[in-house]
């Protein structure tokens, strides 16, 4: 039952980021695809997998809110990303190394949140 369960969520996760990548792709949608892959997916299926993955309602709620609230914090230094992405591009650099900066960017971004967090906040990670 375990084994089915895994193969479930695997299928289901990765049929979700296949069908994004197929609008983009196959569609000609990128607008579309952005849209979908700006939903936090990702997260609305972590929030099923523990809630259907841990019987205890206590643990469970208290799962579920740390996730949340580390999602919404580890957000924050991934958006500049999606300015600086394009940018780099329409400048002339190639793929690789517009992705290669960043995800360098995107690093030290995350650390200096995790600066801030613990710091100002005493949150550690």
């Amino acid at each position: 039952m375990e084994t089915l369960k895994l193969i479930a969520k695997l299928a289901i996760s990765a049929g979700t980021v296949y069908l994004v990548s197929e609008i983009v792709i196959r569609h000609s949608r990128p607008w579309l695809g952005a849209l979908l892959a700006s939903l936090p997916l990702l997260s609305v299926l972590t929030f099923f997998w523990i809630y259907y993955g841990i019987s205890d309602p206590a643990e469970r709620t208290q799962k579920l809110a740390q996730h949340s609230t580390g999602v919404f914090w580890w957000v924050l230094p991934s958006l500049p990303m999606f300015l600086i992405f394009p940018y780099l591009l329409r400048r002339g650099l190639t793929f690789w190394p517009a992705l290669i900066i960043c995800c360098l960017v995107t690093m030290a971004l995350y650390a200096l949140l995790a600066l801030i967090l613990k710091h100002f906040f005493g949150i550690e990670f």
